[in-house]
């Protein structure tokens, strides 16, 4: 079984290296000094709470069953190298997949929280992916609000007896959408159009990047499928201390 682990494992993370390895334009995470500080501020602060609880709900998951820790720790990894994809859009700026919404499927959203926040810190700090004073901003779209829509729409699925690939695809697919809607309204928020104020600025921001973010989450909820798959046939005992098969993470 462990030597099972580890070519999943390994799997994994080589079919997200696979589709990670496109383009060098600029990021969607919002870049450094592109927000207000009281903006950077009040977004780091609405992460504090779910940041708490995340921690605790980790705590708890590996406590009760210690072999989850490395499906813990291939989330990270998988999230990582998605979201740091970066496929240049016809605007000229760019988007990418997430790869939070298959951790929260897993673990539950909150322990994404932890997950997405250290993934994005990496990311500022080593490939200038993103930025710091925009580290709560940025955590809030892609480990807050991606997650807790993945999570919805998985239990969602699941208790009308949908096929679970098909719970896995619209979990994933639709929570990488949502996530860009949420950065579109606070680029928005943060800088309102002389004309049309925050509507237009909104609808302005969300079309930079539709057509590029449309085929990604399309992609991004096949390759969750993908690894669901892969971990339901050569983790199964760590799949059910998570309660996956009871239609819903912890």
């Amino acid at each position: 079984m462990k030597k099972n682990k580890r070519i999943i494992f390994t799997v994994s993370l080589a079919i997200a290296l696979i589709f990670g390895s496109a383009g060098t334009a600029s990021a969607m995470h919002i870049m450094e000094g592109f927000l207000p500080l009281n903006h950077c501020l009040v977004w780091g602060a609405v992460c504090i709470p779910f940041l708490i609880i995340g921690i605790s709900s980790i705590r708890k998951i590996v406590e009760r069953n210690r072999k989850t820790l490395l499906i813990l720790v291939m989330v990270g990894a998988y999230a990582f190298v998605l979201s740091a994809l970066k496929i240049p859009s016809v605007t000229g700026s760019s988007s990418h997949p997430t790869g939070t919404g298959l951790g929260a499927m897993l673990f539950g959203p909150t322990a994404m929280c932890v997950i997405g926040i250290i993934v994005l810190l990496f990311q500022a700090i080593l490939l200038a992916h993103g930025g710091l004073t925009t580290l709560g901003a940025n955590t809030f779209s892609m480990a807050i609000a991606g997650p807790f829509v993945a999570y919805g729409i998985y239990v969602v699925c699941n208790k009308l007896h949908a096929p679970k690939a098909v719970a896995v695809f619209l979990a994933a697919s639709i929570s990488n959408l949502f996530t860009y809607c949420v950065t579109a309204f606070q680029l928005a928020l943060a800088h309102p159009a002389e004309i049309g104020g925050f509507r237009a600025s909104f609808v302005e921001f969300l079309g930079i990047f539709a057509v590029t973010q449309m085929p990604l989450a399309i992609i991004e909820g096949l390759l969750a499928v993908i690894v669901i798959k892969g971990l339901e046939a050569y983790a199964k005992p760590e799949l059910t201390a998570l309660r996956y098969f009871e239609g819903g993470a912890i």
